[in-house]
């Protein structure tokens, strides 16, 4: 599209420069995860497949941890549900962008991606999401909740899924939907009230 600024020459270096990190990193880390690692990262990937991992995770925070776990798991949930949404529901949608070319990576799990774009990260969306929303409601819990997030978004390259920069894109939809959580009470009662 003319004039929309994408199609200028430093415009047009930048993308190039993003895509060719995007390659580079995401060879390094198919080439670099040693096999116990990759067990491991395929493990916590496998764990929260279709967010299973953060429902199971709401549902003992809600069942041990009084108010405070029901209110954690609450926004996580609904954090979640929007993250999801955006990514998958409107983002993959609007993207058409190939998943990276299965030859790169040594291993066999780029037989089982899905078909759909590549662009943005829904599993990154949906863990990162979980994990913001819970934090400010319950620290430890959110604390908790980072290491199995940032396994999940790491293994998404790993495993030939995701390119870095749909995990960054997915981790920043799943910080804007726990902050749209954590704020709606006050923007519907200063807006509608």
């Amino acid at each position: 599209m003319a004039g929309d600024g994408l199609d200028t020459p430093q415009a047009m270096s930048v993308l190039a420069l993003m895509r060719e990190t995007d390659r580079r990193l995401t060879k390094w880390l198919a080439a670099n995860a040693s096999p116990c690692v990759h067990r491991v990262l395929s493990a916590a990937e496998e764990t929260a497949e279709g967010t299973k991992l953060w429902c199971g995770a709401a549902a003992v925070m809600a069942s041990l941890g009084g108010w405070r776990g029901r209110k954690a798991a609450a926004a996580g949930l609904a954090a979640v549900a929007l993250a999801q949404l955006a990514s998958n529901g409107v983002c993959k949608q609007l993207a058409d962008r190939p998943r990276p070319p299965k030859e790169w990576f040594p291993h066999d799990e780029t037989e089982d991606r899905p078909d759909s774009s590549s662009f943005p990260s829904g599993h990154t969306a949906a863990a990162v999401a979980f994990t913001a929303a819970v934090a400010p409601a319950w620290p430890l819990a959110g604390a908790v909740c980072a290491v199995p997030a940032a396994m999940v978004a790491v293994e998404r390259v790993q495993s030939g899924a995701h390119y870095p920069s749909d995990v960054a894109v997915g981790a920043a939809i799943g910080l804007t939907g726990a902050w749209l959580i954590r704020r709606a009470p006050s923007l519907v009662l200063r807006h509608w009230l």
